[in-house]
């Protein structure tokens, strides 16, 4: 398989250019909060930021800090998502990865979206131990 046709990072068994690259490029709009949930990981993977931040909603985008982001994209190795959880506005996931050190780490988060005009946003987010 070419790098172009790499199953997607966010978990489907689609390619990348036919699932998450699209949403990212803006050439089509996520249609659920855990589409939005699943190309915000991918968007980790592949490192666009731009994506990232735009896809904070904007009253949280304001407290966001797109180096920082940068930075925890960059440094870690992004292995796997699990969605383990997923409503209307709310997903709950682990996104499994190795840090800075090779560390396994697991983020287990529990993540609110808002759709505003059509466009689904990530608001915020509740860390789960």
């Amino acid at each position: 398989m070419t790098k172009q046709n790499t199953i997607c990072h966010c978990g489907n068994s689609l390619p990348y250019e036919n699932c998450c690259k699209k949403i990212h490029l803006d050439q089509k709009e996520a249609k659920t909060a855990e589409q939005l949930m699943r190309a915000r990981y991918s968007a980790f993977v592949v490192q666009h930021i731009d994506f990232l931040y735009t896809s904070f909603h904007s009253e949280t985008r304001k407290l966001q800090n797109k180096i920082e982001i940068a930075r925890w994209a960059k440094e870690s190795k992004w292995m796997q998502l699990r969605i383990l959880f997923s409503n209307s506005n709310t997903v709950e996931f682990e996104a499994h990865y190795l840090d800075s050190e090779l560390n396994l780490q697991i983020h287990h988060e529990r993540s609110t979206f808002k759709q505003v005009d059509g466009i689904w946003y990530y608001v915020d987010g509740k860390f789960i131990s």
